[in-house]
């Protein structure tokens, strides 16, 4: 982090979400809100997929992986941004910085990997209905989670230590409520050409394989649901895939929507809005998703609710 022509860096200030100061209480108070429900809506799913044996199969197990990951994700960017919303200098040190960059990845990661598997246990259990016990063995399912884990930390872990062998001169102003791996690099005064190139490689490899994954997964449903004999069987598949399909659009559309639409003069503008939809507007959502597109979820919420009140 040193050298002849640099200085230390012990923080870095977050100046990327620009709010004019009579408007920060609002703002303040939107945001605390947004994340109020993001904390207790994928709660609830974690304890309704916990407590009601009738939520124990693979689809759920992945679904509460997911509530816990969105959960982890928006808690890692949240708590600072409305610290700093609240304070005179929107800063976070050099170690919170790489730290919060870490587990940003993890989780991020993991919610893209979860998406794919969710659609592959949605594949086989519309494809082949006979075999879904077998194929998402409960072992099958624990190991496949455990390992999405522990490609996660790996990807992570990777990036992270590329960007601390990083060195930072006088600029430490992020234009980002977040550390965002790309801001970093662009306040680098080292040589990034190997942070990039793994951002490139590993890139396709944690977002663009899974999302075809998933495309892949949904063409063979659809071709398998033209063989239904009836219109009532086709909207079954439609409503139990509805909203993971919905899930999905929101997750990449916004990704996508970040790497893949033209940059203007506004792109930190439209940057950070992006981030905004992925880190806080999707996690908040997915719990309303599923909760008001599965009935399985709804009938749980009842029969958790009816038992603690015969237990009262």
């Amino acid at each position: 982090m040193t050298g002849n022509n640099q200085t230390l860096i012990l923080e870095f200030l977050l100046l990327g979400l620009p709010i004019p100061s009579e408007y920060h209480l609002l703002f303040y108070a939107l945001f605390l809100a947004m994340y109020l429900t993001i904390i207790l809506g994928n709660l609830l799913i974690i304890v309704l997929v916990r407590l009601d044996s009738h939520l124990h199969m693979p689809m759920y197990l992945f679904l509460s992986n997911l509530s816990f990951s969105d959960l982890c994700f928006s808690s890692v960017t949240m708590p600072k941004l409305l610290q700093n919303m609240q304070s005179q200098v929107p800063s976070i040190s050099y170690a919170g910085c790489l730290t919060q960059l870490y587990f940003f990845m993890v989780f991020g990661d993991m919610e893209s990997f979860l998406l794919v598997v969710m659609a592959y246990d949605r594949y086989v259990a519309i494809c082949f209905p006979l075999h879904y016990t077998t194929i998402m063995s409960t072992k099958f399912c624990a190991s496949l989670v455990l390992l999405l884990w522990m490609l996660t930390t790996t990807h992570a872990l990777l990036h992270t230590l590329l960007i601390a062998r990083l060195s930072f001169c006088e600029k430490n102003v992020i234009l980002h409520f977040f550390c965002d791996i790309s801001a970093l690099l662009k306040l680098s005064c080292s040589d990034i050409y190997v942070n990039e190139l793994m951002i490139y490689i590993l890139g396709g490899l944690i977002i663009i394989i899974p999302f075809l994954l998933i495309v892949m997964s949904y063409v063979r449903i659809f071709f398998s649901i033209l063989k239904f004999p009836s219109i009532q069987d086709i909207y079954k598949v439609f409503s139990t895939c509805g909203s993971h399909l919905s899930v999905v659009t929101l997750f990449y559309g916004t990704i996508f929507g970040i790497y893949l639409c033209p940059s203007g003069n506004n792109s930190t503008v439209k940057e950070i809005a992006m981030a905004m939809m992925y880190t806080v507007v999707t996690p908040m959502l997915n719990p309303f998703i599923y909760s008001l597109r599965n009935r399985d979820m709804k009938r749980a919420l009842i029969r958790v609710i009816c038992t603690k009140k015969i237990s009262l």
